[in-house]
């Protein structure tokens, strides 16, 4: 159990540069490949050696995007004391989702002959091409009634899926090795290695993230209980928004339908069922019991289109109940209501988000900097647009 400072953390020149040089041998075998995606880069805010900190935060932005996703807040918390290292998830530094990002796939002996019958059935080969048609990317996002139609016509050709989808939707079942090949853990490993380029530094970690970046946040808490201090996860991906979305995420993959990401980049389906996925190996009962004792922030949103926030929220409360006899202090929870109009917690104040932003954006970074630098959240500042007078300022746009 990391045992909480309130005294500064004062790393060495020494210690800095054994850092900077485990981060930078990383930064470079992704730079040196072909494939490396524009602007994917990690990058590190470091203070200068024996110079007094409040610790190291590491940053894990949330799927399809890039670290400098949240480079607002890393600003705030780095201008504020911490040292901070905005590291890329597991594959994203890299252009070629299909090659490079975690994925969840049929094994072959399933998918081979399912695609066979999916392309000798006249349905699905005439609804697939209208719905290229109908983006010039080759793109598209299905509505809930287009979901509902599509899985139908699956199951009526490879009745099998009924099973195989069971296997995929409960949670840990022992037969999804059965079916699938998967590489979701690849989200925890990566981010292991991103934390062991910062064994050199002095004090805890405090890992922070967003979406599925969230859910790699409590994955480093709930595995790393010596290293990790606190965690702080803004709407963490641990279960696909609705069930009907959810269910054709686990259902569609197969059929090599893509989608777009945040910078137009396409991807393949089955990359959000990996996702998926992971968000419920983070929801395991061995992860929970292990973020128990350690102080949680999770800060969510009504309006929220992808990650569940039934899922979110019952997690939270399940942190700080122990059983009917005990109850865990410092998990805190704050969920911005609809009327608030906040699409996505961490949406970048200048961008829009289904036609809404985050007003709220500047007191969400003071009592994010509050509950790292001291272990408290009062959830009344984000009720107001407001900055809290007692805490630093947010630096204007």
């Amino acid at each position: 159990m990391v045992t909480l400072q309130n005294v500064p953390i004062t790393p060495t020149e020494d210690q800095l540069q054994q850092t900077r040089q485990r981060i930078d041998a990383y930064v470079q075998t992704v730079a040196s490949s072909p494939d490396h995606r524009e602007g994917a880069l990690p990058y590190i805010l470091f203070h200068e050696g024996n110079t007094p900190t409040k610790g190291t935060v590491l940053m894990f932005h949330g799927f399809s995007a890039r670290p400098h996703q949240m480079s607002r807040l890393a600003d705030y918390l780095f201008r504020n004391g911490f040292n901070v290292y905005q590291a890329t998830l597991a594959g994203h530094a890299y252009r070629i989702p299909d090659r490079y990002w975690p994925q969840v796939d049929l094994k072959p002996e399933i998918l081979i002959p399912l695609r066979e019958k999916v392309s000798a059935d006249p349905v699905l080969q005439d609804y697939l091409a209208s719905l290229a048609a109908t983006s010039s990317a080759g793109a598209v996002s299905l509505s809930p009634v287009q979901m509902v139609g599509l899985m139908a016509r699956l199951r009526q050709i490879e009745p099998r899926l009924s099973d195989i989808v069971a296997a995929i939707e409960r949670d840990n079942d022992p037969n999804f090795d059965r079916y699938f090949v998967s590489s979701h853990l690849a989200y925890l490993s990566d981010a292991q290695a991103r934390l062991a380029e910062l064994a050199a530094m002095p004090g805890p970690i405090y890992t922070v993230g967003l979406s599925v970046g969230g859910a790699v946040a409590l994955a480093l808490g709930a595995q790393n209980p010596q290293r990790v201090a606190k965690v702080v996860a803004f709407a963490p991906l641990l279960e696909v928004y609705g069930e009907t979305r959810e269910r054709y995420v686990n259902l569609a993959g197969p059929l090599d339908i893509r989608e777009v990401g945040w910078d137009e980049l396409q991807f393949p389906l089955g990359c959000f069922t990996a996702a998926n996925q992971f968000g419920a190996f983070v929801r395991n009962r061995d992860n929970v019991a292990a973020l128990r004792p350690k102080p949680t922030l999770m800060i969510l949103t009504e309006n929220e289109d992808a990650a569940d926030i039934q899922t979110n929220q019952s997690f939270a409360q399940s942190l700080s109940r122990a059983s009917l006899f005990k109850r865990y202090d410092n998990h805190y929870l704050y969920t911005f209501p609809s009327a608030a109009l906040v699409p996505h917690p961490m949406v970048d104040p200048l961008e829009k988000s289904q036609n809404m932003s985050n007003g709220y954006w500047k007191p969400m970074y003071q009592e994010t900097l509050r509950f790292l630098a001291q272990t408290e959240f009062r959830s009344s500042s984000l009720e107001q647009m407001g900055t809290v007078s007692e805490l630093p300022p947010v630096p204007p746009i």
